[in-house]
């Protein structure tokens, strides 16, 4: 007999995430606008958007104005930050949610922020203590926890030993990727179940993008590993502007559908959900392609 979480929380990347490799600009106001309609939807935990030079992803270059008018009580409001400069321009602000991140994989990292991934640790160590010293939320974002483009798999010690680290430093939450989409459920069970284990008292948060629509079958064997937390983009939007290939974030649609359809509860309104989506739809370049958009789309 299966043994299943009865509630999931659902971290809606979908304004972070999900934008960040759009080529075109999407307008600030329909950020705004989709960011409201989520919550609208249930989302009680979200990416809002990322504090990084724009030099390199303009869709976050807005971000500032994005914190400023998005915050809310109810809702666990997340900034990606990746060094002190992005950090420094967090604390201007009044969220209280950072994200952090670092890929296992060396190459994927200097591809990403120049950096190795012991320099980015050695980096990061002081500033997330410092972090928790002032009261923030610190969710680490591990890129790459199964298969690198550029360095092929990735040994499953490797990316526990980098989630050591981070735990030792005091971060609140692991979130860990796939970041190619290449993860089989057998390896991610076996690399959630030892993660539970060792870090029982850390948020584990599973995060899987769809590029060989193998997410919800991971998500599926998350669930019986323990997890009930993931990761996911309305509309199935995503990318990684450093990993070729990358596809986008498992569907926020799909994973709640699927997940009510085993009786577990979300919270999520599937036809506000629906809703979100179709405001961002016209503004962005990616098909929406999850099933269950594709299915009741026509309702909205």
């Amino acid at each position: 007999m299966l043994t299943l979480p009865k509630k999931v929380t659902i971290i809606e990347v979908g304004p972070r995430d999900g934008l960040q490799n759009e080529k075109q600009f999407v307008p600030t106001e329909i950020k705004k606008q989709f960011i409201h309609e989520l919550r609208n939807a249930g989302i009680k935990e979200m990416e809002l958007t990322s504090f990084v030079s724009p030099k390199w992803v303009p869709q976050m270059g807005d971000a500032a104005d994005i914190v400023l008018d998005c915050l809310d009580e109810q809702t666990r409001n997340i900034v990606l930050a990746p060094n002190r400069k992005g950090i420094d321009r967090v604390y201007s602000t009044s969220c209280k949610a950072i994200a952090v991140f670092v890929g296992v994989s060396n190459s994927f990292n200097k591809k990403n922020i120049n950096k190795s991934t012991s320099d980015s640790m050695a980096e990061l160590k002081p500033i997330i203590q410092e972090l928790k010293e002032k009261g923030y939320f610190v969710r680490a974002c591990i890129s790459t926890a199964f298969y690198c483009p550029y360095e092929g798999k990735i040994n499953e010690s490797d990316t526990l030993q980098l989630c050591r680290e981070f735990v030792n430093t005091g971060v609140d939450e692991l979130s860990v990727a796939d970041t190619i989409g290449m993860a089989a459920p057998n390896e991610a069970y076996s690399l959630f179940v030892k993660l539970k284990e060792e870090f029982p008292m850390t948020l584990i948060t599973a995060h899987f993008h769809d590029t060989r629509k193998l997410g919800l079958a991971n998500i599926f064997s998350c669930l019986q590993a323990g997890i009930d937390r993931f990761d996911t983009s309305a509309g199935g939007l995503g990318g990684c502007p450093f990993a070729p290939g990358a596809s986008g974030n498992t569907a926020t649609e799909d994973v709640a559908y699927m997940l009510e359809r085993m009786g577990i509860e979300t919270g999520i309104d599937l036809s506000k959900l629906l809703d979100a989506i179709e405001l961002v739809r016209p503004h962005v370049s990616r098909q929406i392609e999850s099933g269950y958009y594709r299915l009741h789309a026509q309702n909205v």
